[in-house]
């Protein structure tokens, strides 16, 4: 488990399929994409194309918001901030894909223009409401 991320932040990351909304930023811009998403013991992996690709090959230094909502209301939010590394491998692309695509209801062979970026967790904190 990692030491960065507490216990009960890991436990909420992993209980559900939720959006994530990944952070990059380039030249002092900030964007930010919704985002699907596998989280296991201090890795952080999304497959993505794009801006969110062409901004963390310039600047790897990402955050990463989940946030739980019911019927408006938050329940509980968790908030990670790492270093992003793009993984140019097909066969680490491949299994990302099975880990994340399903989740969501889309096959592991769907978007296969994405790339895979792990975000190595440094620092987490989280609230529950």
């Amino acid at each position: 488990m990692s030491d960065s991320v507490p216990p009960e932040a890991e436990e909420l990351l992993t209980s559900e399929p939720l959006m994530a909304h990944f952070a990059t930023c380039v030249d002092d811009r900030p964007h930010v994409a919704p985002v699907w998403y596998h989280y296991d013991d201090g890795v952080f992996e999304v497959l993505t194309t794009g801006r969110k690709l062409s901004n963390v090959r310039e600047n790897p230094r990402v955050a990463v918001s989940v946030q739980k909502d019911e019927g408006g209301q938050a329940r509980w939010n968790v908030t990670l901030r790492g270093t992003a590394t793009v993984v140019e491998d097909d066969e680490e692309t491949r299994k990302a894909a099975e880990r994340i695509n399903p989740k969501y209801g889309a096959t592991a062979d769907e978007y296969p223009e994405n790339v895979l970026v792990r975000v190595e967790v440094g620092s987490a904190n989280y609230q529950t409401y």
